[in-house]
């Protein structure tokens, strides 16, 4: 049997999992507290116990994707080819073992594009925006000329969107496959250089 405290941090739980999902499928517009607290199968009393609104809960849902999405970017790597080959096959490899990690990516976005998201969400959201380090790294690699030319801001916009594109589409279909993460370099890769 479950002590007070281990069913409390279960509800909790259960209450995250289903407003990520319905946050992620709806949007924050469209959810309400009281489609969250069906869901999870409880009152709204037993729901304001844990969460006072319901931007509060998405501030707390974008808080922990944030934390969980940090993580594949923590590793080393060689040279800004290898960046880039190793941030997608841990992406994906976590995406595997966690799917709900392509659930976390969809909200975030979300955050960061979505004009009626909590001030706070949409700041916290942009601390995972790679988009301008990444610039840098494919920079590099045009220095270098493993990148193609041309703005590398550009190029990393059109890296992201199409790894958020991934991202998105695989939360709505789990069943979809997976790209080879090569596909997806050849979007920065220098064509010539092969």
């Amino acid at each position: 049997m479950l002590t007070r405290a281990e069913q409390k941090e279960q509800r909790y739980r259960l209450i995250l999992s289903e407003a990520l999902r319905l946050f992620v499928t709806r949007g924050y517009n469209e959810t309400k507290i009281s489609d969250i607290a069906s869901a999870a199968n409880m009152s709204m009393g037993l729901m304001f116990h844990y969460f006072s609104s319901k931007e509060q809960l998405y501030v707390e849902l974008v808080k922990e994707s944030t934390e969980q999405t940090r993580v594949p970017r923590e590793f080393e790597y060689s040279g800004p080819l290898d960046y880039f080959e190793k941030y997608l096959e841990m992406l994906f490899a976590c995406s595997k073992s966690d799917p709900v990690m392509f659930d976390r990516f969809v909200l975030l976005s979300q955050a960061r594009r979505n004009p009626d998201s909590p001030e706070e969400a949409k700041e916290i959201a942009m601390q995972t925006d790679t988009i301008e380090q990444s610039a840098k790294i494919i920079r590099l690699g045009q220095f270098s000329g493993l990148f193609r030319a041309g703005d590398a801001y550009a190029l990393s916009v059109a890296f992201w969107r199409s790894v958020q594109g991934i991202m998105e589409g695989i939360a709505k279909d789990p069943q979809s496959p997976l790209p080879q993460a090569e596909w997806l370099i050849d979007i920065i890769k220098n064509q010539a250089k092969d």
